[in-house]
C-alpha cells in the first residue's frame, strides 16, 4: 500500500515551500542522522571543480563541495530553499551562484559543467526533457551523480519502521526505465554504495561519452 500520489506531492510541495524551515529536521529525524552522511557520498565521485547541484535543498551539500575547493553552481525551484541556503552559506563567509529555475530549461551555457549532482530526486529524474537538459550543460567526459535512495540497516523496530515508511509514501519506487533513458541519451553508467554499519546508500555515476 502506497499514499495516493496526489497527496504525496502535495505534501512534498508544502516541505520543499511554505515548510521549508522543518526540512533539515525532517532529513535527520527520518534518516536517523544518516541523510547527511548519504549527501556527501558523491563528493568523492565528481569530475572537475565546476559543479551544478540541482534541487539544492538548503544548502548542506554546497558548503561541504566548498568546503574543500569544488566551484558549486545551485538550482533550485523554491525560493524557500534559495532564501535558507543563502542565509546558511552567509554564516559561514561563504557565497555561490544560486539559481531559481526548472531543470526542464537550465540557465546555463553548453558544456560548462563537470559533474551535475541531485540527491533523492523525485519522479523529474525520469523526464527525457531533464536528461538532455543535464547532458547540455555537461562537458564531454562530465558526469551526472546521483545518489537515489538511502537505507538503513539493521532489525531494529524503528529502522524498520522508517524503511517501511519509504515504501508507503512512494519513496521506494523501482526506476527500470532510468537506465535506458541515460544510455539513450548518451551517458555510460555505473552503479556503486556506500555504507557504514548503520546504512546504506545506492549512488548511480553516469558519465557524458
Amino acid at each position: 500500500m502506497r499514499l495516493p500520489r496526489w497527496l504525496l506531492r502535495f505534501g512534498f510541495r508544502l516541505l520543499y515551500n511554505e515548510l521549508a524551515w522543518t526540512y533539515d529536521w525532517v532529513s535527520r529525524a527520518v534518516s536517523l542522522g544518516q541523510w547527511r552522511h548519504w549527501q556527501r557520498a558523491v563528493i568523492p565521485r565528481l569530475n572537475g571543480r565546476r559543479v551544478l547541484e540541482i534541487a539544492f535543498g538548503t544548502g548542506d551539500l554546497l558548503v561541504d563541495m566548498m568546503t574543500v575547493g569544488y566551484r558549486p553552481y545551485g538550482l533550485d525551484l523554491s525560493p524557500y530553499m534559495i532564501r535558507i541556503a543563502r542565509t546558511k552559506l552567509a554564516k559561514k563567509g561563504m557565497a555561490t551562484p544560486l539559481y531559481r529555475g526548472r531543470v526542464q530549461a537550465l540557465p546555463f551555457a553548453n558544456g560548462v559543467f563537470d559533474s551535475v549532482v541531485i540527491t533523492f530526486p523525485t519522479d523529474f529524474i525520469c523526464q527525457p526533457s531533464v536528461l538532455a537538459e543535464i547532458s547540455r550543460v555537461l562537458s564531454l567526459s562530465g558526469r551526472l551523480v546521483v545518489v537515489d535512495e538511502g537505507y538503513l540497516l539493521g532489525c531494529g523496530l524503528l529502522s524498520r519502521f522508517i524503511n517501511w515508511l519509504y515504501v508507503f509514501t512512494g519513496q521506494r519506487e523501482p526506476r527500470p526505465e532510468l537506465k535506458a533513458l541515460l544510455r539513450r541519451t548518451g551517458f555510460a553508467i555505473a552503479q556503486e554504495e556506500y555504507g557504514n554499519r548503520i546504512s546504506t546508500a545506492h549512488i548511480m555515476i553516469a558519465t557524458k561519452v
